[in-house]
C-alpha cells in the first residue's frame, strides 16, 4: 500500500485494492451467502468487526509475539472474535445464524482478516490498523452487498423479504444458485477492471 493516510486507505481498500475485484479474496462467501441481502448484511458486518479488532489486536501485541509463531496467535486472535460474533448471532439473531450456518466460523479462514493482519497491523499503530480493518471490510462489503442485491431481487423479486416485483414476475431460479454469483463475480471483476485500466491510460 502506497499511502498510510485514512483518505489513501479508504480508497485502496474500497476501490484501487479492493479485496473482492483486485486482490481475489474471500471468494467462498461471495458465493455462498449473496442469494439474500440480510444475510450478506450480517456476514459483511461479522467480517468488518472481526477484521478491525482482529488488526487492534495484532498491532498491540506485535512486540511480544514471537515471530516464528505469529501466524498461529493471528489466527487465535481471529478465531476469538469470530467466536464472539456467533455468540451474539445465536443470542440475538438465532434464525440468521441457523442460515448462515457454518459460514460465520469460517471468517477465521478468510483470507482479507488474514491478510490484513499480517500486512498491515504488523507493521502500523492499532488507530490505523482499526481503520485499516475496517475499510477492508466496507470494501469486501459493498461488492457482496451488490451482488446479493441483484441475486435476491431477481431470485425472490424481493430486497430485504419484502417483495418489490409484481406477482406476475417470474423468480429466475438460477440467481439463487452458486452459478449466479460466478457470473455476477466474473461482471463486478470486469467492470471495475475495465474503469481502472481506463482510468490509467488516461494519465
Amino acid at each position: 500500500m502506497n499511502g498510510d493516510s485514512p483518505s489513501q486507505i479508504l480508497k485502496e481498500n474500497v476501490w484501487t485494492n479492493n479485496p473482492i475485484f483486485i486482490q481475489i479474496l474471500g471468494i467462498c462467501s461471495t458465493l455462498a451467502v449473496t442469494n439474500n441481502l440480510t444475510n450478506t448484511l450480517i456476514m459483511t458486518l461479522g467480517v468488518m468487526f472481526v477484521a478491525a479488532f482482529t488488526n487492534i489486536t495484532v498491532s498491540l501485541l506485535k512486540q511480544v509475539i514471537p515471530r516464528k509463531v505469529r501466524m498461529i496467535v493471528q489466527t487465535l486472535i481471529i478465531a476469538f472474535y469470530v467466536i464472539i460474533v456467533d455468540i451474539l448471532l445465536r443470542a440475538y439473531l438465532p434464525e440468521i445464524s441457523k442460515s448462515l450456518g457454518p459460514y460465520v466460523g469460517l471468517i477465521i479462514t478468510n483470507c482479507i482478516i488474514m491478510g490484513r493482519a499480517e500486512a498491515f497491523a504488523q507493521s502500523h499503530g492499532p488507530i490505523i490498523s482499526a481503520w485499516d480493518g475496517l475499510t477492508s471490510g466496507l470494501g469486501y462489503m459493498w461488492v457482496l452487498m451488490l451482488i446479493a442485491f441483484v441475486r435476491e431481487l431477481l431470485g425472490f423479486g424481493t430486497v430485504f423479504g419484502y417483495a418489490v416485483l409484481p406477482e406476475t414476475f417470474t423468480p429466475w431460479t438460477i440467481m439463487v444458485m452458486a452459478p449466479s454469483a460466478f457470473f455476477l463475480l466474473g461482471s463486478v471483476l470486469w467492470f471495475a477492471k475495465a474503469i481502472i485500466l481506463k482510468k490509467e491510460r488516461g494519465k
